[in-house]
């Protein structure tokens, strides 16, 4: 248990959502409470009760805050690149306590599917989608034919890198990456190697 600070701002959201991401490692959707977030973060739950109305919100807006954004290279000259550079923060953040939730709230959505929906909800309201990032960068400065970016072609370097991971156990390593860029997105939209 941390003991209890004064924080506030930013610090204390800080503290708060890294709280209840590890509570959730630790205990999983059916044992979260504000009771037990509140203790690890050493603060009062009345402290997040004033903001959140419980701990599912509150973990929602963590995974939310935690969730990376791509940002594609201002120029658009290198599209092979950035989609790299966006599978790559896929993987960095794959290996963050917030994707191991997202992750649990998918695998049960059947038993809590508000919190899936909400999930949902985040990511669709960010735009936030690592090589679809990245593909709707390029189309927005006519680099690419954007009604080839259909979200079949959206999602092929994410699956591709999941499914990796699922065949062999580990990550994918950069090289792995870049055929799935050369063999498969590129090619997907028109731009094959």
């Amino acid at each position: 248990m941390a003991a209890r600070t004064r924080r506030r701002g930013d610090e204390l959201i800080a503290a708060l959502y890294e709280s209840v991401l590890a509570e959730f490692d630790e205990v999983g959707l059916g044992r979260l409470t504000m009771e037990g977030v509140a203790r690890r973060a050493g603060t009062a739950k009345t402290t997040l009760y004033r903001r959140w109305p419980t701990p599912e919100a509150l973990l929602v807006e963590a995974i939310g805050a935690a969730y990376p954004v791509e940002e594609p290279s201002p120029a658009a000259d290198d599209l092979r690149g950035d989609l790299i550079r966006a599978l790559e923060l896929l993987l960095e953040w794959a290996r963050h306590p917030s994707a191991r939730a997202v992750q649990a709230i998918l695998a049960d959505r059947r038993r809590a599917p508000e919190l899936a929906a909400g999930l949902q909800e985040v990511f669709d309201a960010s735009g936030r989608r690592f090589t679809a990032t990245v593909l709707h960068h390029y189309a927005r400065l006519g680099q690419l034919d954007p009604a080839l970016l259909t979200p079949v072609v959206e999602d092929i370097g994410e699956a591709l890198v999941f499914k990796h991971g699922l065949d062999t156990g580990e990550e994918p390593d950069r090289g792995r990456l870049a055929e799935i860029v050369d063999q498969a997105i590129l090619p997907a939209v028109g731009l094959g190697r």
